[in-house]
């Protein structure tokens, strides 16, 4: 099969870039996808003519490949309503500030498009944030004008970045996600039909944010099956328990009180055969990135199980079709 697998590498930000290669070589990973807050930065890579030959040289000595680069805090801050949070995602020295951290994050995100563009990668993966996810229970009631306004506000927004994205020939992959502008079947529908499919704008597929809502996760790569620009194998386990329900309870990741949690691939509930075969069918040969997130299993068991079980669905569709020879004539 010509689809690699990578790492990637925004939950290992504790780890310097020639570390983690040293660790997901030795797991036997084929490559890494390289997170702006962690591993890749921007500003040196439009300004510094040593980083980028740093980082490739980096990544080959561990026989690592990059095909994509990942933006998803400074995305957020694009199109999110600020609140304190928002100031973990941004330069301290913009802290409180929202206007200054929306500035910043939209310079930010075209500058990763170049940045992209210079490393050699065609596609950019993150989040759009969202004006309106706080709305999404609609009381006190939400007018469809203020739901249509929110949408706007994000094409106003991203529409210059994606002219740069396209002045790049770089693509942005949207990681459909809650409090995110898109985070299920319809609001994704929505947001493509509002920048008039425009071929920047695809997918970060990721069928693990879409299981705990009980969206159908191949169903859903089958309707957006030419979205489809880069993929992310994260798995979700669904937990029988009569006192919690899918928004959380407050309770934090790894909590077995939790409805729902992120586990390491093969471990939760999401159905990986079916979306291969959807992802074989729609003809995606691009990177299977496993995003570890599993607060109940040690992190190095976690990649390194979830590698193994990758690499043993990760299968081609067959070139012939069983049924082809059962003929008297042969």
């Amino acid at each position: 099969m010509s689809r690699i697998i990578t790492l990637a590498s925004g939950q290992f930000g504790d780890m310097p870039l020639p570390d983690l290669c040293k660790f997901a070589s030795r797991l036997g990973y084929d490559g890494l996808e390289l997170a702006t807050h962690a591993h890749f930065d921007v500003q040196k890579a439009l300004h510094d003519e040593s980083y980028i030959p740093h980082v490739w040289e980096t990544l080959k000595n561990h026989n690592l490949q990059c095909e994509a680069i990942s933006a998803h805090l400074t995305g957020q801050c694009v199109g999110d309503i600020w609140d304190e949070r928002l100031d973990n995602f941004a330069p301290a020295r913009l802290a409180g500030k929202p206007a200054e951290i929306r500035a910043w994050a939209i310079n930010e995100m075209k500058d990763t498009a170049r940045a992209a563009q210079k490393f050699g990668v065609k596609i950019v993966n993150g989040f759009t944030g969202s004006p309106i996810w706080a709305r999404w229970y609609s009381f006190p009631q939400t007018s469809q004008k203020m739901i249509d306004d929110g949408f706007k506000l994000i094409k106003d927004l991203w529409t210059p970045i994606f002219d740069v994205f396209d002045q790049c020939g770089i693509r942005f992959a949207l990681e459909v996600h809650p409090t995110e502008i898109a985070f299920d079947y319809y609001t994704t529908e929505q947001l493509f039909k509002l920048f008039e499919n425009r071929p920047t704008l695809g997918l970060n597929y990721d069928p693990s944010h879409l299981l705990w809502q009980g969206v159908s996760e191949t169903g859903f790569a089958r309707e957006f099956a030419s979205k489809i620009y880069h993929v992310h194998m994260k798995d979700v386990k669904m937990f029988k328990n009569d006192k919690s329900g899918i928004l959380g309870s407050f309770l934090n990741f790894g909590d077995t009180r939790r409805a729902w949690n992120f586990v390491s691939v093969g471990h939760g509930d999401v159905d990986f055969d079916g979306i291969i075969r959807e992802l074989n069918q729609a003809g995606y040969t691009g990177p299977l990135s496993i995003e570890w997130e599993d607060s109940g299993m040690d992190r190095e068991t976690g990649a390194s199980e979830s590698l193994s079980y990758v690499r043993k669905i990760n299968f081609s569709a067959s070139e012939i079709s069983f049924d082809s020879n059962l003929s008297m004539s042969n």
